[in-house]
């Protein structure tokens, strides 16, 4: 988009005080987490026989340990990090882990299991802690047009530490006789360096200072859980988080019986499987950004699901049948063309969940209430937490059942396809900005000239020139935000895109013959902007010289929105049907669509006539520039 070109990307933000050391403070907590955690697994599956631990079951102990406290004081966690100032609470978080860690290598060189047991869930707890306050951080130090790459350097960092606190943790609790005391001492350090990180972190306002603590975590989960459903995308995007939690944690959990039973891998098997999961991770979420534009992309959500739906498929059928060998080393491993295959499948299913994951977190923290936006993403911990206890315990319960581990992977893939559908027919903003993103990367060559001009938000009308059904879904795609479209009726008529229409409850222009219908749609016109939405209003399906047209653009005076011009056009190419002016026209695919957004008008300066005129001198403007480039070749 060539408004944003000339800003930096997000790995910018590692250059600057703002983002850098908070960064640098929650991947050292999310290595330190896995380094942890996976020597403790990786010591219980390989070289500790423990009777009333099986090692089939360590990997989900284990799991369902470290996320209880997540259900237990996500709600109380949230309240603190409204109510207190981010930093000392972050830096409280860090002296915390520094003393579980502390009993954590009492705990590996005296090989107590049950030590080791409560410093998982005591870790899980100083996780409990810091997710509001990572999650609340970001919006009070990125803009709109930073949160989307902030989330994915976040989301990105997170699991790069997850490789390399797993790489870490079966690297060194295989070395032979001094495993777990190189363990005890790499978890100190990491996180005596994760404090040093939050020393340097900005200070950052609490937002509810005023707000009462209740210490009922009960009655607080549920007043949570409540106060998210205020705003109905907001909870259905935290239900796909948590669903994106469920379906990792299958994955993340059982990769080291995966390893050696099904792969019959050893120890750095596994640790490979978790470098391919990881890396995936952090490409999706990077690239998040960039396909983005810059901006919140919850198109890339639907995109995101059919991949790992898709993948999780492909990697059951790729791990049956492969011959029972003794236990290979990563060498041995990669020689074998099937396993290509398998770590194929497992990276792009990972790649996906990224494309799924950080469009979600980043429109939960734009769309929530800045005074209890930590009490949200705490309200988003204790969903994570449910799904996460509830896929341990039935995958757990599948082993038991005598299902295989690629049986069970491709169950959780199925059943994704399942909550898939359904969340995006439950909440249709996803769907259509998923088809917005189609056309605007895939089908057309999509150019956006001004797109810093469409309010990210605010009350504004949006007046285009003559356009076709697809392009309001185009424009769909340059907006940073949900429109309503005022369009011709007849759009609603054509095979799916009049589903589309439907679904994204747009409204057909009606004619001043239809009392009843008028009045309604500038009832309905008036509330939106009323709220603060936005509204697009096309100059065929209602255009100028219509009543309904001039009488919409009185609205913006009394609600005080404010108007952008924008216009459409296209290069010549393979054609498809539009409708406008009273004729069927045509309308090229696979050619390049340029829109340029004009400059916003205030209420003052409008009259119909006015905005139609813009909207044709953008177009006109629009036309010289180009013959003028020609002549000057």
């Amino acid at each position: 988009m060539n408004s944003t070109t000339d800003q930096p990307n997000q790995f910018a933000l590692l250059r600057q005080r703002r983002f850098a050391p908070f960064f640098w403070t929650q991947f050292l907590g999310a290595g330190n987490d896995n380094l942890f955690k996976f020597a403790f697994t990786v010591m219980l599956t390989y070289q500790l026989q423990v009777a009333w631990l099986p090692p089939a079951m360590a990997g989900l102990v284990i799991g369902a340990l470290f996320i209880l406290p997540f259900v237990l004081f996500s709600a109380t966690s949230g309240q603190l990090a409204d109510k207190l100032e981010k930093t000392g609470l972050i830096r409280f978080v860090k002296n915390l882990e520094i003393a579980i860690m502390a009993a954590a290598a009492l705990g590996f060189m005296s090989l107590n299991i049950s030590l080791l047991l409560g410093c998982v869930f005591m870790m899980g707890l100083h996780s409990t802690l810091f997710g509001p306050v990572k999650f609340a951080y970001l919006p009070q130090h990125l803009s709109e047009r930073e949160i989307t790459g902030g989330n994915g350097m976040v989301e990105m960092g997170t699991f790069v530490a997850i490789l390399l606190g797993n790489l870490a943790g079966g690297l060194l609790i295989a070395l032979p006789g001094v495993g777990p005391a190189w363990v005890a001492i790499a978890c100190v350090g990491t996180a005596l360096l994760g404090r040093l990180a939050a020393q340097r972190v900005p200070l950052s306002p609490a937002t509810d200072p005023a707000l009462a603590i209740n210490w009922n975590p009960l009655t607080e989960t549920w007043r949570n859980l409540r106060l998210a459903r205020e705003d109905i995308v907001v909870f259905r995007s935290l239900l796909g988080i948590s669903w994106m939690w469920f379906f990792g944690a299958v994955f993340l959990a059982n990769f080291p019986v995966f390893a050696k039973e099904v792969l019959h891998g050893d120890e750095q098997v596994a640790s490979l499987l978790l470098v391919v999961f990881s890396v995936g991770i952090g490409i999706g979420s990077l690239a998040c950004e960039m396909l983005s534009r810059r901006h919140v992309e919850i198109g890339l959500v639907p995109a995101g699901a059919i991949g790992m739906s898709l993948f999780g498929i492909d990697l059951y059928f790729a791990s049956c049948g492969l011959p029972a060998v003794a236990l290979q080393t990563v060498a041995q491993f990669i020689t074998a063309p099937a396993h290509w295959r398998v770590m194929a499948d497992l990276g792009l299913l990972a790649l996906s969940a990224g494309l799924y994951s950080v469009p979600m977190y980043a429109l939960i923290q734009l769309r929530s209430q800045p005074s209890h936006r930590a009490r949200i993403i705490a309200a988003n911990n204790i969903l994570n937490a449910l799904f996460m206890i509830v896929s341990s315990v039935g995958a757990g319960a599948m082993l038991g059942a005598g299902f295989s581990v690629p049986e069970i992977f491709l169950a959780t893939a199925l059943l994704n396809a399942v909550v898939g559908v359904y969340i995006f027919l439950l909440v249709p903003e996803y769907l259509l900005r998923f088809v917005a993103f189609l056309l605007s990367r895939l089908i057309y060559r999509f150019k956006v000239e001004g797109g810093d001009n469409i309010p990210a938000a605010g009350a504004a009308i949006i007046v285009c020139n003559p356009v076709s059904a697809v392009d309001a879904l185009l424009l769909m795609a340059a907006s940073p935000r949900p429109m309503r479209l005022l369009i011709d009726p007849r759009f609603f008529a054509l095979p799916l895109l009049g589903w589309l229409f439907r679904l994204a409850n747009a409204i057909p222009a009606p004619h001043a013959e239809d009392p009843a219908a008028y009045a309604a749609t500038l009832d309905g016109a008036d509330q939106l902007l009323a709220d603060g939405g936005l509204l697009c209003v096309f100059l065929d399906g209602g255009g100028a010289q219509q009543p309904i047209f001039a009488a919409v653009m009185k609205i913006p005076a009394r609600r005080l929105a404010l108007v952008v011009p924008v216009a459409l056009r296209q290069s010549q190419g393979p054609t498809l049907l539009r409708i406008g002016a009273g004729a069927a026209r045509q309308r090229s695919l696979f050619s390049q669509v340029e829109l340029v957004a004009g400059p916003a008008l205030l209420p003052a300066e409008l009259t119909a006539e006015l905005t139609a005129e813009l909207t044709a001198d953008l177009t006109a403007k629009r036309l010289q520039a180009e013959v003028q480039a020609l002549l000057a070749r």
